[in-house]
């Protein structure tokens, strides 16, 4: 071989080097499925890039996030799950509602994927156990549906005299059906009922408040659920308006003028949904992560808003206040 065709060939590998370089680094991506729109769950995706960062993560710098954004339109999930399926994304994440999971799970056997739910993952069908989940699906378990009847006691302890209690729940949600047994379970044994308000749509809950005020309702319990999370500044807006005594699922509804909240704490699950993310993404299986289950639950009281009210509220439930808006 003559010197400069030695030459020619040495520098053109050279050339060639940092390209395949590039291929063998390429970053891993994560498929982001959420129900809801990105500006109203800008709070809770810093706190799932927090998370993930604590792993050693970036977004933009050794990960990639393909997002894909239901706008709380439930029926467009399982193509937005598929559509990351096709993608080939390295793991799912599907913080939001169960639904969204559900539709991850119906599309894929082998991409992990990563929930944050309020209802019972056993129950839902998300795992088989929540130990040993066995199989491509772990997460974090809010434990939202399961504090109804905590939720009616508050409420019923505020108002003692009321009798006109009613829900306001999503019908395609994944944990509708637990949220009412819980909540008619827990009317029962302080004998009253709750109605149940059904909302799909923004025009629906706009409808659900106009039969609060036609039927007198005295108070008023927001499910657990990802869709009413992100309609709070609607809900809470119609509660105001129409003077209606509210209990929320999360301290986001009190923070911007709700009457109560009394939840676990969405931001740190958002965190620990970027912690297992990050840990999956460096090898660790989700059938051998137990689903992480929420532990702490806040009490949150906007003393303001019980003054526009005109509600006094009982010393009793001010002791028990996590945190008390003034």
């Amino acid at each position: 071989m003559k010197r400069r065709e030695f030459i020619t060939l040495v520098g053109g590998a050279a050339a060639a080097w940092p390209i395949a370089a590039k291929a063998q680094q390429a970053m891993p991506v994560i498929g982001y499925l959420y129900s809801g729109a990105p500006e109203a769950s800008a709070p809770m995706l810093a706190a799932f890039r927090k998370g993930l960062g604590e792993t050693g993560f970036s977004e933009g710098r050794n990960v990639e996030i393909e997002y894909r954004w239901a706008n709380n339109e439930s029926d467009r999930l399982p193509d937005l799950a598929a559509d990351l399926v096709r993608r080939r994304v390295a793991v799912i994440v599907s913080p939001g509602t169960s639904t969204a999971t559900l539709a991850a799970k119906a599309s894929t056997t082998t991409i992990p994927i990563i929930f944050r739910t309020g209802g019972d993952p056993i129950v839902l069908g998300l795992v088989t156990s929540l130990n040993r989940p066995g199989s491509n699906v772990t997460g974090v378990g809010a434990m939202s549906a399961e504090v109804g009847a905590k939720r009616l006691g508050i409420l019923h302890e505020l108002l003692p005299s009321a009798t006109r209690f009613a829900a306001l729940l999503n019908p395609n949600d994944a944990n509708a059906q637990p949220v009412i047994r819980d909540l008619q379970a827990a009317a029962s044994t302080i004998g009253r009922q709750v109605e149940i308000l059904k909302a799909n749509t923004r025009h629906e809950i706009d409808v659900a408040f106009a039969t609060l005020m036609k039927r007198r309702t005295d108070a008023l319990l927001v499910a657990p659920q990802g869709f009413f999370i992100n309609r709070r500044v609607q809900i809470v807006t119609q509660a105001t308006r129409h003077a209606v005594p509210a209990i929320y699922p999360a301290r986001e509804f009190a923070e911007i003028g709700g009457l109560m909240s009394y939840g676990s704490n969405a931001m740190e699950q958002f965190r620990q949904t970027g912690l297992y993310t990050g840990r999956v993404l460096k090898g660790e299986k989700p059938a051998d992560m137990p689903v992480l289950l929420a532990s702490k639950f806040e009490f949150v009281i906007n003393v303001q808003t019980a003054k526009a009210l005109d509600l006094e509220i009982p010393s009793t439930l001010l002791a028990l206040a996590d945190e008390v808006i003034e």
